[in-house]
């Protein structure tokens, strides 16, 4: 049967306001989003009451290729170096030798478990070694789940950082697989050469990216959007040719960019959350549709045996092992451990041993499929539960903040800041020459029950008074709020 251009707009417009109206509904009952796509997917396949038949890998792999290329972007603009900094080298090591200890502790069980050899049992293993980007991003930031020690700019940096070493092991269990009499230590040049060239170009491309988009002026405000598309595309690709890990280098230089002032940084920031959501909807609908659910039901068993020991075993031990090089308290590495969420990558991933044609692909990919589907239902749906067990939530800073200047691309560090003051804050009933705040911040404005006030040294704060407030750094901001609140 073929289609017009028409009909495949028609069935993804009607897929894509399923999924939003399905996830909205839903998502109260705190079932996550992903999966709700995941299952419209599935719905509207040839199994499900849709019908639409589709089983093209290698376009399901080019779409995640691209998705996760720019989810892992938006991810980056988000991620402030201030926060991710304490924890830089444990969220690095949790993503490079945390990944590589649970594809090897995954491949042994599953060689052993499953009729499957030991090249076949790692390749399935590196297939789910990674924490998901999309997921945990999603699952962290839209139920805003705040956590002490840290814990949250660990697992983000991990989860945007863990993909290439993930991409690189997939890739080369896949290349040993097809080719026998390869041996395992050609691969160590070419890790180092992924790494190196990948990380160095992020590293060039997000100070670039900054450069050009400051300098280049545009006429119209809406070219701003593609110019940066552009820049982010090239990264991946660019790298890519020169034997560079593409995904590290769009993870880097987004997390550059995003630590730098340039135009219009608040409007490409939000453009990119829509670009991503977008992405991640469209990726969890297509893989829903290369899923066949009766292919699945036959390795229900081993995979929810492999599924259990990625979660309950393979996982902890390569937390535990890698942050043992830091100090971390132990319920802080069971935290990490249980949000070890997998996601489409990994299905997406599943792709590379059927486009090569393995005898196991299939197999493999209704595995990883299973995996993915447990580790979302029964890690993402709990991740607050066990925060609260753990005794590591804490309340989410709800501070709104603008950086002055950054949307005309000025250099300025000043923040203009939102305070709501309590009943009980210790500058209620103080007028605020008795407050003594730093000399270098000053209240701008007062929301007082929508009515505004412009300040004087004379007037006294009332409860529930929003006071916007003018900072240089996140030490004065800090001092404000130990004066206002």
């Amino acid at each position: 049967m073929s289609f017009t251009v028409e009909d495949i707009l028609f069935g993804v417009s009607i897929l894509l306001f399923l999924s939003i109206l399905v996830s909205k509904s839903l998502g109260r009952l705190g079932i996550p989003a992903l999966v709700l796509f995941l299952g419209v997917g599935i719905l509207a396949g040839s199994e499900g009451i849709g019908g639409i038949y589709f089983d093209d890998a290698q376009t399901a792999q080019s779409l995640g290729t691209l998705a996760l290329t720019l989810i892992l972007f938006s991810g980056g603009l988000d991620t402030r170096w201030q926060s991710t900094k304490p924890v830089l080298w444990r969220g690095i090591t949790l993503s490079t030798l945390g990944v590589l200890i649970t594809a090897m502790l995954v491949g042994l069980f599953a060689s052993y478990i499953l009729d499957f050899t030991l090249l076949e049992g790692l390749l399935l293993g590196a297939i789910v070694s990674s924490t998901d980007a999309a997921a945990v991003f999603s699952i962290l930031r839209s139920r805003n789940i705040g956590l002490k020690h840290n814990l949250r700019p660990t697992l983000e940096l991990e989860s945007g950082s863990n993909d290439p070493m993930a991409y690189f092991l997939t890739v080369s269990f896949t290349f040993l697989v097809t080719n026998p009499d390869a041996s395992l230590w050609e691969l160590v040049p070419m890790f180092f050469l992924q790494m190196s060239v990948g990380g160095a170009l992020g590293v060039i491309m997000g100070y670039a990216m900054a450069w050009v988009i400051n300098r280049i002026k545009l006429q119209q405000e809406g070219l701003y959007p593609a110019l940066t598309l552009a820049m982010v595309l090239f990264t991946f690709s660019f790298t890519n040719l020169l034997h560079g890990n593409g995904f590290l280098a769009v993870y880097t230089a987004s997390v550059i960019l995003g630590n730098r002032n340039f135009i219009h940084k608040r409007s490409l920031t939000r453009f990119y959350d829509g670009i991503a959501w977008l992405m991640q909807i469209l990726m969890f609908l297509t893989l829903g549709l290369l899923v066949f659910p009766s292919h699945v039901l036959p390795v229900l068993g081993v995979g929810l045996l492999v599924s259990l020991f990625l979660i309950f075993v393979a996982r902890p031990v390569s937390v535990f092992i890698s942050m043992a090089f830091f100090r971390s308290s132990w319920r802080d590495k069971v935290y990490v451990s249980w949000v070890g969420l997998r996601g489409a990558v990994p299905i997406v991933f599943a792709t590379y041993p059927m486009l090569a044609g393995l005898d196991r692909s299939d197999m493999i990919f209704n595995i990883v499929f299973f995996i993915v589907l447990t580790s979302v239902m029964l890690q993402g749906t709990t991740l607050k539960l066990v925060a609260d067990w753990l005794r590591l939530s804490r309340v989410e800073d709800a501070t709104k903040r603008l950086q002055l200047g950054e949307e005309l691309g000025y250099n300025t560090k000043n923040e203009l800041v939102e305070l709501q003051l309590g009943p009980n804050s210790l500058s209620v009933g103080k007028s605020l020459v008795q407050l003594q705040l730093p000399k270098t911040s000053l209240i701008v404005l007062i929301d007082r029950g929508g009515r505004f006030v412009t300040p004087s040294g004379q007037t006294v704060l009332e409860p529930y008074d929003k006071l916007m407030v003018m900072v240089d750094n996140e030490q004065e901001l800090n001092r404000v709020k130990e004066i206002l609140l």
